[in-house]
């Protein structure tokens, strides 16, 4: 059995990074969205995405005013977080500093430049999301 994460040990995954995979209920007859996307988060905070204001998930996230998600390890000693929010703020378009903040994050400070001039002209919205509930597993000791 994977033991769980101590809080302090979610915090502190859910705040390194990965690429989460962002789960939202559907109200158009279609399964829920699920799709990978960047996120920043500070440990006892909430969550903050940033996407398209015309995207599917955009929309639905603010019909739903709730999201999942998830981020894993992907090898070995495999870990997870699962964490169930909901939405408390919705920014547009979303601030430069957290466009900024998000792509140095996954990109570097150079990458960072280059992916923020070629968004130049898009629009964002950026949601802040409260972690409600979490489900965590750590599989280090059943290796």
């Amino acid at each position: 059995m994977p033991r769980e994460l101590t809080e302090s040990e979610r915090q502190e995954f859910l705040a390194a990074k990965h690429v989460a995979v962002l789960s939202v209920a559907a109200t158009d007859g279609r399964p829920p969205a699920s799709v990978p996307i960047w996120y920043q988060y500070t440990p006892g905070g909430s969550i903050v995405i940033s996407t398209g204001p015309s995207s599917r998930k955009a929309r639905l996230i603010a019909e739903a005013g709730a999201a999942t998600l998830v981020v894993q390890d992907e090898e070995p000693p495999y870990r997870y977080v699962v964490v169930e929010g909901t939405l408390v703020d919705t920014t547009d378009p979303t601030p430069p500093e957290i466009l900024q903040q998000t792509a140095v994050r996954y990109l570097g400070e150079e990458g960072a430049r280059q992916f923020i001039q070629s968004m130049a002209g898009h629009p964002n919205v950026s949601f802040t999301i409260r972690p409600d509930r979490w489900l965590t597993a750590d599989f280090a000791d059943e290796l």
